[in-house]
């Protein structure tokens, strides 16, 4: 059984290591810190940490000045209010000038559960991939989010991370993150699955479901949307019969529309979405609402018979 962790936990817990070497490391958060677990870097570097209380906007400025000074900003909010809410200050004071200010946002997705549309970010990744110089990093899991922490600390410029609310099971085996080379998880040779955070996991499944019905899928990890090197995903173009991408996303302008893009434009391929479509969230469980909107394992083995067939 694979360990179940908060991918917030390990962010906290990675923010205090980082501040202990790393003295020009401010942290801001909107009035969710105990959500956001930035409580646990307020407690170690009080002196390094700001809430903002609900006031997003003027946090993500305030981060851009702090950045200009020459500090390393963690900013941090739920992903609906870091990628919409805040889209202007994202986009014209972060971004624009190409700051050091690091968007850790938790709470994203469907799986946000109970607390229902106005809490699920499902466009979130559309938004920053929209701005020049995002880099944009979707970890599968906990042990994964540290390693995306730790690299966005040491790399220039500005960087979201989307993290979730839920526990999600560790993957094995994945290798060394590198900031925009894709993980294969496992070979195939007769379709390729691509996927992003928890939904690793649920296409990690369904590789092995398939594997009893005859059909050979390769896996690959996108924890790094932008940048993204092309150069697995054509491989993976060339090789099989064809592509399935999954992400906790709408199926506009995210994962999936990343490698429509890469496909349409050097090696034309099937491509077949697995993720939200048209629609808004609503509250419920998180392994309910997976199924209700076709995100879970058994949806994507039924898109890879499809493939197939």
């Amino acid at each position: 059984m694979a360990e179940l962790l908060y991918q917030r936990d390990v962010y906290g817990q990675t923010l205090i290591e980082l501040g202990k070497v790393n003295k020009d490391i401010v942290v801001l958060d909107a009035d969710l810190s105990t959500s956001t677990r930035t409580s646990m870097f307020a407690k170690q570097f009080p002196e390094r940490f700001f809430n903002f209380g609900v006031a997003e906007q003027n946090m993500m400025a305030t981060a851009a000045g702090f950045a200009s000074c020459g500090k390393t900003v963690f900013v941090s909010t739920f992903a609906m209010f870091a990628s919409g809410r805040a889209w202007d200050q994202v986009r014209n004071t972060v971004s624009y000038n190409n700051f050091n200010v690091k968007i850790v946002a938790t709470h994203a997705g469907i799986t946000v559960g109970p607390d229902g549309a106005s809490h699920q970010a499902l466009e979130d990744i559309a938004l920053m991939r929209a701005i020049p110089n995002m880099n944009i990093i979707v970890p599968c899991d906990a042990p994964q989010t540290r390693e995306a922490i730790i690299v966005a600390s040491n790399t220039k410029g500005p960087f979201y991370i989307r993290l979730g609310r839920s526990k999600i099971a560790t993957i094995e085996n994945k290798g060394e993150f590198k900031l925009g080379k894709p993980q294969v998880l496992s070979e195939g040779k007769d379709i390729t699955i691509i996927a992003c955070g928890i939904m690793v996991n649920e296409a990690l499944l369904a590789v092995k479901c398939l594997a009893g019905k005859g059909i050979s899928a390769r896996l690959i990890n996108v924890h790094s949307i932008r940048p993204l090197d092309k150069e697995i995903i054509l491989e993976a173009a060339k090789q099989t019969r064809g592509i399935i991408v999954c992400e906790e996303h709408t199926v506009i302008g995210g994962l999936a529309s990343a490698i429509d893009e890469i496909v349409a434009e050097n090696h034309p391929t099937k491509v077949i979405r697995v993720g939200i479509r048209n629609r808004f969230g609503q509250s419920g469980e998180p392994a309910e609402l997976l199924k209700e909107y076709k995100l879970s394992c058994a949806d994507i083995e039924r898109a890879a018979v499809s493939l197939v067939s």
